[in-house]
């Protein structure tokens, strides 16, 4: 059962009226990805939004509601870690914890005992019971 039900269905509601933004001319060009890059020739019929059917822009008001920043899908606040004292200004029940890239085996594998004993969300484990 995801914790802030109501954030993550603010969110979903957002996604659902949003658009698909593509890249322009995508649809001429089997060359051309579909992910999206700004129109930015001075002419640019997408950009200028001269003709109909074409799609739309990206916007600002497209966004997430800020209630919903920074939550992981599972709910929880998603918070980075690289010490075992980054523990303790953190809230089992609301806040994961994602281990930072450069946290080795050995600490992190300290941290995950300390995490589960204060019964934190784990993002990104990883952790190996045989290394020494």
């Amino acid at each position: 059962m995801p914790i802030n039900k109501e954030k993550l269905q603010a969110r979903e509601e957002s996604r659902v009226s949003r658009p698909e933004f593509i890249r322009p001319e995508s649809w001429r060009y089997t060359r051309l990805e579909t992910n999206w890059r700004k129109p930015k020739g001075i002419d640019n019929h997408q950009r200028k939004q001269k003709s109909r059917g074409r799609p739309g822009l990206v916007k600002v008001g497209y966004g997430t509601p800020k209630i919903a920043y920074g939550l992981h899908p599972s709910g929880y606040t998603d918070n980075l870690v690289h010490t075992a004292s980054d523990l303790d200004n953190l809230n089992p029940k609301e806040d994961g914890i994602r281990f930072g890239h450069s946290v080795g085996a050995k600490k992190r594998r300290d941290i995950m005992k300390i995490a589960l004993e204060k019964k934190f969300k784990v993002f990104n484990a990883r952790v190996s019971q045989n290394a020494s």
